[in-house]
């Protein structure tokens, strides 16, 4: 019977230049991980993200009122507002199915929040509802010496609307009532110049808004 020892394993040989080159290989990847990585920072550092509460678009909201107002019939009240204000859009919007044909406005408060204002002289009530979000009606706010309407829900959008020398105005959003007393007593001031009282709109600019509840029916 013979004897028979195992036979040892065999550990494999990586010549000395395969290896030099394997470890290339690897430093090789790495510096270029690290080069696309440096290139990708120094992007971002030159192109820093806008921030969307300090970039704002600037439209001119009056000269586009000036060239919509041949098309509209009358002009777009494009109010002069304090600092801190901007439109985010403007524009004039032909009829659809519904026949009315709208001025429309997107405003940002200095507070970061929105304000549309439409102005048209083809509204109907289904129209102005439509604007206000269907929101009841829940008394008047007077601002600028003019009573505005006030449609309100308990959450979410809130509106004032305005009929005027044939031309009815709804501001609708979510803002504060501070909000909207600078842009509804920044219209009220604007109409009354085109009705030829401006003495009596600079008046109406300072007076102080109040809010009056709708009168329930007594039944």
């Amino acid at each position: 019977m013979s004897d028979s020892s195992p036979t040892p394993p065999v550990k494999p040989v990586i010549a000395a230049g395969a290896a030099k080159r394997a470890n290339a290989s690897v430093i090789g990847m790495l510096l270029a991980m690290f080069s696309t990585v440096a290139i990708v920072l120094v992007i971002v550092w030159l192109n820093p993200q806008q921030n969307a509460e300090s970039y704002r678009p600037r439209i001119d909201v009056a000269g586009v009122s000036a060239n919509a107002a041949d098309t509209a019939g009358f002009t777009p009240v494009a109010p002069a507002l304090p600092e801190g204000w901007s439109a985010n859009y403007a524009r004039w919007n032909p009829a659809g199915a519904d026949g009315v044909s709208f001025w429309d406005v997107g405003y940002v408060t200095p507070n970061n929040t929105f304000i549309a204002l439409r102005q048209s002289g083809t509204a109907n009530p289904t129209w102005t509802a439509t604007q206000a979000q269907n929101a009841p009606v829940t008394g008047t706010r007077t601002v600028g010496g003019r009573d505005w309407e006030l449609r309100d829900k308990p959450k979410g959008e809130r509106s004032l609307v305005l009929v005027s020398d044939g031309t009815t105005i709804v501001l609708t959003g979510e803002a504060d009532f501070k909000d909207f007393d600078v842009l509804a007593g920044g219209a009220s001031k604007l109409l009354d110049a085109e009705a030829g009282n401006p003495a009596s709109g600079g008046n109406h600019a300072s007076s102080t808004p109040t809010s009056t509840p709708a009168q329930k029916d007594s039944k």
